[in-house]
């Protein structure tokens, strides 16, 4: 399922989609790594954010 574009509000800060391009691209960037590394860890501990920050070690 995709990502409503015209319901506006606060984004779901504790989970990544995947499916999604700009998540992927914004995640990368606030851990500070490659979209492939994000994608990578997501595939190993899920896709809840608090996970996978701890898998690549980002902030």
């Amino acid at each position: 399922m995709s990502d409503d574009k015209s319901k506006t509000g606060n984004a779901d800060r504790v989970r990544i989609n995947l499916s999604e391009d700009y998540e992927v691209r914004d995640w990368a960037k606030k851990f500070g790594v490659t979209e492939d590394a994000l994608r990578r860890a997501a595939e190993r501990v899920g896709p809840m954010a608090e996970d996978v920050r701890r898998e690549v070690g980002g902030q």
